[in-house]
Parts: structure tokens; C-alpha cells; sequence
């Protein structure tokens, strides 16, 4: 009994530890595959390296013309230094500058909308600049005003009474020449009088210290004392009440104007107030002759240092061939110089073309070497182009490194024992073809990368591993080769590097919790977006985009996504066949399996529409004990669904599928050793059913595990009680036991005991859940005492809390429901 209490991690341990021990060899494959693969150009060294002195003197073996690669780069490079940059117009910064004079402009209209239109009245009343002084006017000018128009009203009232009392004397009385002349010297007192007091009213308020605004004021009031010369004076009238809503108008302006300086302080120098007194056709042409101007400079380009004196001319020049008042130039000038900003930039595409172009246009330089001629003399430093030639000659030996070598077979074997250790604590057990799968896809990465491409399989393994073997396996593996790669692999940019294995490291993590092929194709994508946006920050970043090669950088990044994508199509297609060849199961083929439309699961359904049923039932009750256990969910409810498909060989002899029927083992069979021979072949069959649909091994250990070694209770009760009344004949207990083997995981043993309480718990009806719980225990207790769950890890307080799990799921199926009264049929 000792062995049933083994612990989970150490059953796993012992496990792996063993298959170790039986594949020793896996070991040694590992070491020398990757020490060969990873150091393969240790292998053939030469013996002469760039920068040595050299022992001897070479000379040419025949003659021969030999390009100088290097030579011919340096003139390539010196072509490409002479080019002219290609400039193009930067369309955001032309949007930028846009946007900006909108803004400004739009401020200015909001302005003047609360204003309203300028000039306000009609010009022949009232000029421009009158009507400027009007609206803008102090209150003290604007009262002065306002009693002047309104004396004069009044005198005009006067002069009009006695004009007529004159002509009523003149037709009543023309000889009376003296009451004529009376009236005459009356008129003119009056005048005197009202035109000495409305002067005298008048200097006080204007007051003598301001003749400008006097002068203005005085003739303000000429244009209006013309204007009322031809017109009413309910007229004036009109124009005094337009002219006091004006005045509201510009001071809430005003107002407004001192809100937008309190929050943007360069609003002073733009001059609000000054743009305000333009008429609206002078703001009209203003602010086309900005837009225009803005474009057209613009459309020209302005070249990055672009002195600002250049600029500023440029923008004088387009703004004094206009007839604009002074205040509207100012403000042209000041807006266009603040706003306006370099929007040339070099463009890539043809900068490329064009330094290809030169590059093309640069011939090789070919060198000719006789036969006998120095190549390099004793003790001279050896240069790229003297390796070259020799190369060219094969003049130089070649040697196996043979300490490189051994220092990185060293490290690889560190590097197995780290893996080593991650994957005992790893819950899964892996198989040699499994470590052999791993082995595989790592040896991928290094070999693309010797084919001098840093486009390698960093998709590919992260996803595979990850779905798989879990994302500590995957991530483990992707780390390691981050370590290992750069060592012999200098001429791959660290950048790719760092970039697949960021990609690698998102595939690791997010692999295993995919559910189907879809999903792990959309982790493709974000992978090789990943990769793709990763290479160009670090680009950015170490190389600097300001050096003319932010195109060339955008381009690689764009081919480092793509090459991330088609890996990770590579992947997603070689899932499907590594599982099927590794006999693998990942989340997404437990998936596609457990789909109730795979053709085994409707030849179930409907060949043994009753084990079907059960096997629902039984599926429900397990996968709910194994989520609570941490167990292997998708493993339970796929295997649950294939562990009685072995009935299907013979129906009715499986009481749930008789419905009702004539049981055949009491009616045709009725022999205890036949019925118990046909129960046991529920299992051999289903071994070779799930064969036949290449269903895995990991699915086919629920067919003859979820029975186990378990007695046919029924027919070998009934063997025994023949063998009583006969006693010739001895009864064998094997011969009504399942073949095996029991349970060798915990998944297998949380369908065993939900297979064997479905039936029990099925049977139960009117009963509380403290009745329920009593016979599952009972069944369970059963199945430990008969040692059927030694193997499996389960303890025996887990027994207790799936006891629980069984009752709870029961009474989610038997819940009560209401009771309908019942209706006559005519009702």
C-alpha cells in the first residue's frame, strides 16, 4: 500500500529519469548535432586570417585576372558620395503647416462673426474710417457724439416750426414788413443761444487736450449732419441705435481677443485688434493671399537649414505684390514665418534607384596577375584583398579548430542539462521520438541561419514547441539558442537576433493556449508583426533614420514580417503532420477529436445511441473532477468520448442499448463465461477501432485503462452460483477480469471511477445528496481497496473531493422542476 502514496511530481521524475536511462544515446545525437551544426565553420579555418604578418612569400601559381571586390566598393562608394540627394515634398508637413493657418484663420473669422460685417452702414452715410472711429470711440467721444446728433435733431425740429410760422405771416399779413422783421431777429437769437449752448456742452465733454480724437469726432458728425441733409430724421435715429449695438459687438470682440492672448502669448504679436478694422474684402483678399502664398511656397519646397532671412524674403516678396493695408502684411508676415517650416525630405525609393544607378555605372576593377608574380612578399600584414587572392589560388590551408570546438560542445552540454532540468519539472511525459521532434525543430534555426540568411525558423519552433510541449519547453529552447547562435554566427545583424527571438518568446507564451488551427494562424500573424516591428525600432534606435536610410530600414523590416509569416504559415502546416507522425496531443487536435462531428462519434451516436448517451454523462462528470484537479481537461473530455466505441461491435449486448428489450445474455446467450468473454471485448474491439482511425496512443489508453483489472461483478455472481450446484466445474476469477492494464494516469483514473458511478448515480431519483454522496463513496472506496488506482497518483483525499465533484454534477442534472397542473384536452 505504500506505493499508492507516490507523489505526483516524483511519479513524473521517476518516469523521465527512466527514459533516459533507455535512451542514452539521445544524449550523445543532441551534443554532436548541434556542436556541428552551430560550429560548422570551425570545421575549415584558414590558417591565415586578415591582419596577420605573413611567414613566407606568395607568389601567383598562373596568371590570372582577379576582381578587386574591394576596390571596386571603394570607387562604388565614392560615386554614391557625389550624388545629389533626391528631394521630395513631404505631404504630412504641408498638412501640418495647413492645419496650423487654419486654425489661425478660423480665430480671426470667430472674431470678426462677433463684430459682424465691415463697414456696417452704408459708405455714402458714413466713410470707412468714420465708421472705424465710431465703433471703436471712447465712451466720452461717444456720448460727445451722441448729444451733438441729438442737438442738431432738435435744432433741425426748430428751424423747420419757424420756417413755417414765416410762411403762415407771409400769407396772412405781407405788408406787415415789421412783425417780418421781428421774427427774423427772434430766429436768429435762438439760433445763437442753441448753437452757443450745444458748444459749450460739446467742449466739455471732449475737453481740450485730444485734439485727434476731436478732429475725428468733428467730423464724424459733419458726415452725419450731411447725411441728414438728405435723409429722415427717424434715419438718424436708426443709425444712433446701429451704431450702439456696433460698439456692444467690438467689446465683446475685444474681450475675446484678450481671452485667446491669456492663452496663447504669441496671439499679441498677430495683432487681432488691427485685423478687426479690415473691411471684409480686405480680409477677404488677406486670407486668400495666405492660403495662396502658404501653398505656393510650399509646393516649391523648403529645403531643411533653410537660412530664415531666404524665407523671410521669399514671403515679403509674394505679400507686397498685393494691395493689402499695412496691418493686414504684418499679419501675413508674422503668421506665414511662424508656421512654415522645412517639408523637404530625400526621397528613398529614387535616391535607391539613383545610387544603384551609379553604383552600376562604376565597372569592376580587375587586376591581372602573371605567373610568378608577388602576391605578398615575407613579413607583410595581410589585407582583405591579399586573402582574397590566395583565396582566388587556393593558396591557403585549412585547419579544424578544434578548442573552439570543444569549448562549445562544453557549453551545448551545459545547455542539455539546463533543458534537462527545466523538463523534470515539466508534467508531461515525453517519449525518445519526442525529444527527438524537439532535437529537430531546434536544429532548424541554426541550420537556415548557415545559409547566410538571418530569415530563420524563430515562428515555427516557438509555435510547434509551444503547442506541443508547453511554453517552459519552448521558451527554455528559444532562450538557449539567443545564447548560442551568436557565437559562430557573426555575420547575422544581432538586431535579427534580438528581433525573431522577441517573436519566438510571444509564440512560446501564447502556443499552448490556442483551441484551433484559426487561432494559431492569427498567432502567426501577431508574431510576424512582432518581429517585424521589433527589427525596426532597434534599427531605428542603434542606426540612427536620419542618415538616409530610413527607406532601406522600412524595407528589411517589411521582408523580416513577411519572412515571420511565412514560417508561421510553415508552421501551422506541418502541425497537422508532425502530430499525426509524433503521434502527438496538443490542445487543438484534442479539439478537432472531440468535435461530435467526427465520423467515429456519429457511427457512435448512432450504432449505440444508449453507450452514447453514457458517454455524455461520464464525460460531464470527469471533466469536471479533472478541472478541479488540474488535470488535463481537453485530454479527459476527448478520451471520455472514445473509451466505450469497442460496444459498437455488439450493441445489444450492452444493457443501455436494449431500450428496454429482451436482455440477449439471459435470452440467447445464457452463459456467464460467453457474456463475460463478449464484455471484455468491448475493449480489444475498441483497441482496434481506435488503430483503424489512427486515433493517438495518449486516446487509446482510456479504452483498456478505464476498466482496468475489474471483476465482471454480474456474471461472475452468476458463474458462481452454476459452480454451486455443480461441482464439476471451477470457476477462474481471471477469466472475468478486463485484461488491463489499470489506470496509468490520473486522467485515465478520473474516467475509470466517473464511468463506473455514471450508472449508479443514473439510477438514483427522489434521494438527497447526502445518499448520493454515501454510494459514490462506496464505488470509489471499491475501486481503491481492489488496487485499481495504484499506478495512477491519485491520493486519497482527491478521492474524497471527486466524490463531491460526482454529487455536485449529478444534482445539476437531476434538479427539480415544476409541477404543471393538468388541462382537459378541450381546455
Amino acid at each position: 500500500m505504500a506505493r499508492v502514496v507516490i507523489k505526483n511530481s516524483r511519479f513524473y521524475t521517476l518516469k523521465l529519469k527512466k527514459i533516459l536511462r533507455k535512451t542514452p544515446i539521445l544524449f550523445a545525437i543532441a551534443l554532436i548535432s548541434l556542436t556541428c551544426v552551430i560550429g560548422h565553420s570551425w570545421y575549415s579555418q584558414p590558417q591565415i586570417k586578415v591582419g596577420s604578418i605573413t611567414s613566407e612569400q606568395f607568389l601567383a601559381p598562373s596568371s590570372k585576372i582577379i576582381e578587386n571586390k574591394y576596390a571596386t566598393q571603394e570607387q562604388r562608394q565614392k560615386a554614391i558620395s557625389n550624388l545629389v540627394p533626391v528631394l521630395t515634398v513631404d505631404k504630412s508637413i504641408n498638412q501640418k503647416v495647413t492645419q496650423k493657418l487654419e486654425t489661425i484663420l478660423t480665430q480671426v473669422n470667430d472674431i470678426r462673426d462677433i463684430t459682424g460685417s465691415f463697414p456696417y452702414y452704408d459708405t455714402f452715410a458714413l466713410s470707412i474710417s468714420t465708421q472705424r472711429y465710431l465703433r471703436s470711440a471712447s465712451n466720452n467721444d461717444w456720448e460727445a457724439f451722441q448729444l451733438n446728433v441729438a442737438n442738431r435733431q432738435k435744432q433741425s425740429q426748430f428751424f423747420l416750426q419757424t420756417r413755417n410760422q414765416k410762411s403762415s405771416l407771409v400769407k396772412t399779413n405781407q405788408s406787415n414788413s415789421r412783425n417780418i422783421t421781428n421774427n427774423k431777429a427772434r430766429e436768429k437769437s435762438y439760433k445763437q443761444e442753441f448753437l452757443a449752448t450745444g458748444a459749450s456742452k460739446q467742449q466739455t465733454l471732449l475737453g481740450s487736450s485730444d485734439l485727434n480724437r476731436s478732429g475725428a469726432l468733428v467730423q464724424a458728425l459733419a458726415e452725419v449732419e450731411t447725411y441728414r441733409l438728405t435723409t429722415s430724421d427717424q434715419s438718424i435715429s436708426a443709425l444712433t441705435e446701429r451704431l450702439t449695438q456696433v460698439r456692444q459687438a467690438y467689446i465683446q470682440a475685444k474681450d475675446r481677443i484678450s481671452e485667446l492672448i491669456s492663452q496663447n502669448s504669441r496671439a499679441k504679436e498677430y495683432g487681432y485688434e488691427k485685423l478687426v478694422d479690415l473691411t471684409d474684402d480686405e480680409w477677404r483678399k488677406t486670407q486668400t493671399l495666405i492660403e495662396q502664398t502658404a501653398a505656393r511656397i510650399l509646393t516649391q519646397g523648403i529645403s531643411p537649414g533653410l537660412a530664415p532671412n531666404i524665407l523671410r524674403e521669399a514671403i515679403n516678396l509674394n505679400i507686397q505684390s498685393s494691395s493689402l493695408p499695412k496691418e493686414a502684411e504684418v499679419f501675413a508676415n508674422t503668421v506665414l514665418l511662424e508656421f512654415l517650416q522645412a517639408n523637404l525630405k530625400i526621397d528613398e525609393a529614387k535616391m535607391q534607384a539613383k545610387t544603384k544607378l551609379a553604383a552600376d555605372e562604376v565597372k569592376p576593377v580587375m587586376v591581372e596577375f602573371k605567373q610568378g608574380s608577388v602576391i605578398v612578399n615575407k613579413n607583410e600584414k595581410i589585407t582583405d584583398w591579399h586573402f582574397l587572392v590566395l583565396e582566388t589560388y587556393g593558396l591557403i590551408d585549412r585547419e579544424v579548430n578544434w578548442l573552439a570546438l570543444s569549448v562549445l560542445a562544453t557549453a551545448i552540454t551545459g545547455a542539455i542539462l539546463i533543458f534537462i532540468k527545466v523538463d523534470k519539472h515539466v508534467e508531461y511525459l515525453k517519449r525518445a521520438r519526442d525529444y527527438i521532434l524537439i532535437l529537430l525543430l531546434t536544429l532548424s534555426t541554426p541550420l537556415v541561419l548557415t545559409m547566410g540568411t538571418h530569415y530563420t525558423t524563430w515562428s515555427t519552433v516557438s509555435m510547434l514547441l509551444g503547442s506541443f510541449y508547453g511554453t517552459r519547453i519552448s521558451i527554455t529552447v528559444i532562450g538557449l539558442l539567443l545564447v548560442f547562435l551568436p557565437l559562430n554566427f557573426s555575420s547575422i545583424s544581432t538586431i535579427a537576433l534580438l528581433a525573431g527571438a522577441v517573436g519566438g518568446f510571444l509564440g512560446s507564451c501564447m502556443a499552448q493556449k490556442r483551441r484551433s488551427r484559426e487561432e494559431l494562424g492569427l498567432l502567426g500573424i501577431a508574431i510576424a508583426v512582432t518581429q517585424g516591428s521589433v527589427y525596426l525600432v532597434l534599427k531605428i534606435l542603434l542606426e540612427g533614420a536620419f542618415n538616409g536610410k530610413l527607406y532601406s530600414i522600412f524595407i528589411d523590416s517589411l521582408l523580416f514580417t513577411c519572412s515571420g509569416l511565412c514560417w508561421s504559415v510553415v508552421a501551422l502546416g506541418l502541425s497537422s503532420y508532425l502530430e499525426q507522425l509524433f503521434d502527438l496531443v496538443t490542445p487543438i487536435r484534442l479539439a478537432e477529436l472531440a468535435n461530435p462531428n467526427r465520423p467515429l462519434l456519429k457511427s457512435l451516436a448512432a450504432k449505440t445511441p444508449g453507450t452514447f448517451q453514457h458517454t455524455l454523462f461520464v464525460a460531464s462528470l470527469a471533466e469536471a473532477a479533472a478541472s478541479q484537479l488540474g488535470c488535463n481537461v481537453e485530454l479527459v473530455r476527448a478520451g471520455t468520448l472514445y473509451h466505450d466505441i469497442g460496444k459498437m461491435h455488439d450493441p445489444k449486448a450492452f444493457i443501455e442499448n436494449q431500450m428496454g428489450g429482451p436482455n440477449k445474455h439471459d435470452t440467447e446467450i445464457n452463459d456467464p463465461w460467453l457474456s463475460a468473454a463478449i464484455i471484455k471485448k468491448h475493449v480489444s474491439e475498441g483497441l482496434v477501432i481506435a488503430r483503424k482511425h489512427r486515433l493517438p496512443s495518449a486516446i487509446q489508453a482510456f479504452i483498456p485503462q478505464h476498466q482496468g483489472t475489474m471483476q465482471i461483478a454480474y456474471f461472475y455472481h452468476q458463474a458462481q452460483q452454476i459452480a454451486k450446484s455443480n461441482p464439476h466445474i471451477k470457476v477462474n476469477e481471471a477469466d472475468f477480469r478486463y485484461d488491463g492494464p489499470i489506470p496509468q494516469s490520473r486522467e485515465t483514473a478520473i474516467v475509470m471511477l466517473a464511468d463506473s458511478c455514471e450508472a449508479a448515480l443514473r439510477s438514483l431519483k427522489d434521494t438527497t445528496s447526502e445518499k448520493a454522496l454515501a454510494v459514490v463513496n462506496n464505488i470509489l472506496r471499491g475501486r481503491w481497496q481492489d488496487n485499481q488506482l495504484i499506478d495512477s497518483g491519485l491520493t486519497r483525499a482527491e478521492m474524497s473531493l471527486i466524490a463531491e465533484i460526482f454529487v455536485e454534477v449529478w444534482q445539476q442534472f437531476h434538479h427539480k422542476r415544476i409541477a404543471y397542473p393538468k388541462f382537459k384536452p378541450g381546455n
